[in-house]
């Protein structure tokens, strides 16, 4: 079986509990499906989660490079010279990250509102990216975008190879393959 999920803000990627912070097991009712990768708490999207060992280890192994793509809202207006260096690939105290897919995105139509809000201020701009992935460092879109000067407000994930997040709604799940 394979799952797709809409993670909401503030959930963790795992089943069991950690204290009073919400976790998988509050929105995934199927049984025995465990998360293909994982998102942050504070990150916001598509989570695949699968009962099949194979599977999960071709989504989430390195070398199998899938790409995941992720709406990045940051702070200031990002850039002509941000986006260049994120598409060569910048330097994390870990090294070099790969070149990386980067263009400005409008924040789109669909979006929900997070809770909570993210912050607001008046006299600093936000802007949205689009980034993709080919590697999958621990908070390495957040990394990233500091490494370039503008700082990650929100993170989506939208897609995973050929699975994207389609109108699935925060906290839902849909079944994409059993």
């Amino acid at each position: 079986m394979l799952l797709a999920l809409n993670k909401p803000y503030g959930v963790l990627c795992q089943f069991t509990a950690d204290g009073d912070r919400p976790t998988l097991a509050g929105y995934v009712e199927q049984k025995d499906v465990y998360p293909a990768g994982r998102l942050d708490h504070d990150s916001e999207g598509l989570l695949l989660l699968t009962d099949d060992g194979a599977l999960a280890h071709r989504l989430t192994d390195p070398r199998h490079k899938q790409a995941k793509t992720y709406l990045v809202q940051v702070d200031g207006a990002a850039s002509d010279e941000a986006i260049a260096a994120l598409r060569r690939g910048v330097q994390l105290n870990d090294g070099p990250t790969l070149p990386a897919g980067a263009e400005r995105a409008d924040e789109p139509d669909w979006l929900w509102p997070r809770d909570p809000p993210v912050r607001f201020r008046k006299s600093i701009p936000t802007s949205w990216l689009s980034i993709t992935l080919r590697e999958g460092r621990n908070r390495q879109v957040r990394r990233m975008t500091a490494a370039v000067g503008f700082p990650t407000l929100r993170l989506i994930r939208v897609r995973i190879g050929d699975y994207a997040l389609d109108g699935l709604a925060p906290g839902a799940t849909r079944v994409l393959r059993r």
